[in-house]
C-alpha cells in the first residue's frame, strides 16, 4: 500500500509545465534566453542559492486545493503531526526527488529538488488539518465519490477552526446533499468566501449576504459602463463619441459568478 512518503514523492515528481510566470522571471532576473529555457534549467539551476532556487520553482510547487485533495483523500480525518515534517523533507531530498519540468519547447528537464522547495510544498498541503469525525463520516457516506476528495480538502482548511464556523459548512452540506449533480464547485467558492471575509458564525454570514449582493451588483454595473473621460483629447484617443473601451469581461464574469453563489447561499441560509 502507498505510504505518505511515496505519495509525496509521486506528486512532487509528476510532470509540471514551466509557466510563463517562471519563464519571465528567468528572463528578467538572469537574462535567460526565452528559446533556451531548458538549457538554463539544466546548466544553471545547480549554481543558484537556495533562496533563488525556491523563487524560480515556487510557482510550480505551491499546491492548491486540488493538490490538497489528493492528500485529504489519503489521510482521511486525521492530521500528520508537524513534528514529523522535517524528517519527511529530509527523506524526500535524500531519495532524491526529481522534478520533471516541461519547457515551452516541449522538452522535459529533470531537476533534483532541494529541501527548501520540498518544505514549501509540504507546508502548504494542510497535512496538519483534521475533520471532525461526524462530518467526515457524512462526507464518506453521502457525498458522491468523485466529489469527496475536494470536499475533504475544503473541510481540512484552517478557517473551520471553531464550532460556529463549522456550522456554516454543515448547513451548506445539508442542503447540497439534496442537489444533483453535487455542487462541489460551490464548496470551493464558499471556502474562498469564508476565508476572505471571515464571518464568525452562520448568523453573521447570513446577515452579510444582502450587503455583499448590493456591492457586487453595483460593481457589475460600474464595470459595464466605462468611467467618463477627463478631457476631450483622451476621449478622441478612444474613438470620440464612439467609445471603443471594453469592460474587463474576465473580471465581470468572476463577479457575476460570485453574485450567483451568494444568491444560492441566501436560499440555503435564510431558512
Amino acid at each position: 500500500m502507498l505510504n505518505l512518503l511515496e505519495l509525496l514523492a509521486r506528486e512532487l515528481e509528476r510532470p509540471r509545465p514551466v509557466t510563463p510566470q517562471v519563464v519571465n522571471h528567468l528572463i528578467a532576473t538572469y537574462g535567460a534566453d526565452r528559446a533556451r529555457i531548458a538549457e538554463f534549467l539544466t546548466d544553471r539551476m545547480t549554481s543558484l542559492e537556495d533562496f533563488e532556487f525556491e523563487l524560480v520553482l515556487a510557482p510550480l510547487f505551491t499546491p492548491g486545493l486540488r493538490d490538497q485533495a489528493v492528500f485529504a483523500e489519503f489521510l482521511g480525518c486525521e492530521p500528520v503531526a508537524r513534528e514529523t515534517w522535517a524528517a519527511l523533507v529530509q527523506q524526500l531530498a535524500e531519495r532524491p526527488t526529481i522534478a520533471q519540468l516541461l519547457t515551452p519547447d516541449g522538452r522535459t528537464v529533470r531537476v533534483p529538488l532541494r529541501p527548501v522547495v520540498i518544505e514549501r510544498y509540504l507546508h502548504r498541503l494542510r497535512l496538519d488539518g483534521r475533520i471532525a469525525r461526524p462530518l467526515f463520516e457524512l462526507i464518506e457516506s453521502r457525498v458522491p465519490p468523485d466529489a469527496r476528495p475536494v470536499l475533504k480538502a475544503v473541510a481540512r482548511r484552517a478557517i473551520w477552526n471553531t464550532p460556529a464556523r463549522t456550522e456554516i459548512l454543515n448547513a451548506w452540506l445539508d442542503a447540497a446533499l439534496a442537489t444533483r449533480p453535487f455542487p462541489v464547485n460551490d464548496a470551493i467558492q464558499l471556502l474562498q468566501l469564508v476565508e476572505t471575509y471571515e464571518p464568525p458564525d452562520l448568523d453573521a454570514l447570513r446577515a452579510f449576504i444582502p450587503h455583499w449582493q448590493t456591492v457586487l451588483r453595483q460593481e457589475i454595473r460600474d464595470a459595464a459602463a466605462p468611467h467618463p473621460f477627463l478631457n476631450e483629447r483622451i476621449q478622441e484617443m478612444h474613438g470620440g463619441a464612439r467609445d471603443q473601451r471594453r469592460p474587463n469581461e474576465t473580471q465581470m464574469a468572476a463577479k457575476r459568478e460570485e453574485l450567483a453563489l451568494l444568491e444560492r447561499l441566501w436560499r440555503i441560509f435564510e431558512r
